[in-house]
């Protein structure tokens, strides 16, 4: 939950970050004086980052090729599934391992068959990415413009069409150990039970930490930030753009005023 304090600034506090909408506007790129802060922030404390996106996508965001891995102390791709310390593979964990193929079709078919029905001003292309750790559901499909996804945004926040997929989903995977989140401006997760971004706790409950500090933007129930912002283990940041993050940052760990930047 949000804890409004100030802290001494230590190297055994890790402020953990969502990426979409807390470090970057959804699938841009880091302002780079916003990049230049939060490495300023890293000789203070640990910095990580936890995202639902493949570390592909996470890269390109936060850097230049394999840069991220060493601007952050920990990655945490595709909810924590695939993870990265000090530069490092850890390990990496697959969805059809866990869920087995005849599930798995199942709920591709499903999806499939449900996005078919489906009338939009526009589609475009991959409807569904198949990922490490889950499967990333669009209806408009991942492959439109910055434009058309506003586009779609605006008629999802009217027409609930990912809200009424989910619930469709919901109903007929019961009892199927399968959890949906929504995330960004176009899409939802599909993951099994416990691979929400508490994934990356396991690890980091083992480093001897003081405290983990967790901004994200999507922590309200549904969101893909909701469980790991109201874990215990955390104390949770609620923000709004990446401009909130820094002031928050600024806040805890500079003595600014937040209005500084």
């Amino acid at each position: 939950m949000d804890e409004m304090r100030c802290f001494s600034p230590n190297r055994n506090i890790l402020c953990l970050f969502d990426v979409d909408g807390t470090l970057t506007p959804p699938r841009q790129k880091i302002d780079p004086q916003l990049d230049d802060f939060f490495q300023s922030l890293k000789k203070k404390v640990k910095i990580g980052v936890v995202g639902g996106s493949d570390y592909s996508k996470i890269a390109e965001q936060l850097g230049e090729g394999d840069e991220v891995i060493h601007k952050y102390d920990y990655v945490f791709a595709e909810n924590g599934t695939v993870q990265y310390k000090d530069g490092k593979l850890l390990s990496k964990q697959a969805i059809q391992n866990q869920l087995g193929e005849e599930l798995l079709q199942d709920l591709i078919n499903f999806c499939l068959r449900y996005m078919g029905l489906i009338k939009l001003p526009k589609k475009r292309g991959t409807f569904i990415e198949f990922r490490n750790g889950m499967l990333n559901i669009s209806p408009i499909g991942r492959s439109c413009t910055a434009e058309e996804r506003l586009e779609f945004s605006e008629i999802d926040k009217r027409e609930k069409i990912r809200e009424k997929f989910v619930q469709a989903l919901q109903q007929e995977f019961a009892g199927k150990g399968l959890r949906f989140t929504r995330g960004g401006l176009i899409s939802f997760d599909v993951f099994p039970e416990g691979w929400d971004k508490r994934l990356c706790l396991q690890v980091l409950e083992d480093e001897g930490l003081d405290a983990i500090y967790f901004f994200g933007n999507e922590t309200e129930l549904g969101g893909n930030d909701y469980e790991i912002f109201e874990d215990p283990r955390t104390i949770g940041f609620t923000v709004y753009s990446p401009e909130d993050t820094v002031r928050l940052c600024r806040e805890l760990f500079f003595n600014a005023p937040p209005n500084e930047s």
